[in-house]
């Protein structure tokens, strides 16, 4: 239970990363970031498929020559159609359908907002994955200092918000509109996710995140040729050398390190217990926005975000 706790914190601190990182290159559309993201996560993870069978090759030839046996070829574990299928589904819903949802939401109406709207994620898991074990008395706690917390970080949010330019105020509804789908989005993966591996227990996290990788890869250079821009203008872009350096830390540690952290802590934990931890990745994300924009919150988001940690220690709790 402490290592599926560890792992699910840890995602959020890689995923708190994503929340910032539109804002370190707005001279980039959110389909640029989005492909650019899952291309380098899709690379990454194709680079350890292919390269897994080669160090097997190379440690399982170490250990044999030693031992005086011979020395076989290593193997490549391939998914079947039936695992591409869901690889690639679940990387629509928890990868490039999700994040391109999010960009657009920080896009239109800033960082916060959606931070909040993402914020409500761990609810809906909590409360439709709760374990039929599990009495809602045991489970109430969590869920009331949760939501607590979201109540402040809203009125924080609407207190900051500009009232008196309505056209601004119909860009931020529209963000509003692209965080809610990104909410469901990521709500019907953490779930469906969850209950493949349990299914599954034969594919380990590592290869799950790497077929998950490669898939969003692939699904992002759809989108790419679509929507994407086109190479040349990428590069004439002032800040290119940074969007591709963010593209790349976001694509390997917000997407795929933080796949394999969640994987471990979606076999370990319930749906609920695992839904609460993605608090995490909200307050994780406020401080990186908060640290970007070299500015401290407000004391009510200081409160939200001290509710958040409680009501993660109260779900722990419960969950003994």
């Amino acid at each position: 239970m402490l290592t599926g706790i560890l792992a699910g914190l840890g995602a959020g601190a890689f995923w708190g990363m994503t929340f910032v990182a539109p804002l370190m290159a707005p001279g980039f559309s959110s389909v640029d970031m989005t492909v650019g993201r899952f291309v380098a996560c899709g690379l990454f993870a194709l680079l350890l498929f292919a390269g897994r069978p080669l160090a097997g090759l190379f440690t399982g030839m170490l250990r044999r020559r030693a031992a005086g046996q011979s020395v076989r070829l290593g193997v490549w574990q391939w998914p079947s159609l039936h695992q591409a299928l869901a690889a690639l589904g679940l990387s629509v819903l928890g990868y490039t359908g999700y994040y391109l949802l999010l960009v657009l939401a920080i896009q239109d109406a800033g960082a916060a907002l959606p931070v909040l709207i993402i914020g409500t994620i761990p609810l809906w898991i909590m409360l439709l994955g709760k374990p039929q074990a599990l009495r809602w008395r045991a489970l109430l706690p969590g869920l009331l200092l949760t939501a607590l917390g979201m109540v402040l970080m809203m009125q924080a949010t609407v207190e900051a918000a500009d009232h008196g330019n309505s056209a601004h105020a119909g860009v931020v509804w529209r963000g509003v509109l692209y965080g809610v789908g990104a909410m469901a989005s990521w709500t019907a993966f953490g779930l469906l996710n969850a209950a493949w591996l349990r299914r599954h227990p034969e594919v380990n996290s590592t290869d799950w995140a790497n077929w998950l990788g490669i898939a969003a890869g692939v699904g992002a250079l759809f989108i790419w040729g679509l929507w994407g821009s086109d190479w040349a203008s990428l590069q004439a872009r002032e800040g290119f050398a940074s969007f591709v350096l963010i593209c790349t830390v976001t694509g390997i540690g917000s997407a795929w390190v933080a796949a394999v952290l969640w994987n471990m802590a979606s076999r370990r934990l319930s749906p609920s217990l695992a839904g609460q931890l993605i608090v995490s990745e909200t307050v994780f994300g406020l401080i990186y926005t908060f640290a970007w924009s070299a500015q401290w919150p407000a004391a009510i988001q200081w409160a939200a975000c001290v509710l958040f940690v409680l009501g993660i220690l109260a779900s722990i709790k419960a969950h003994r």
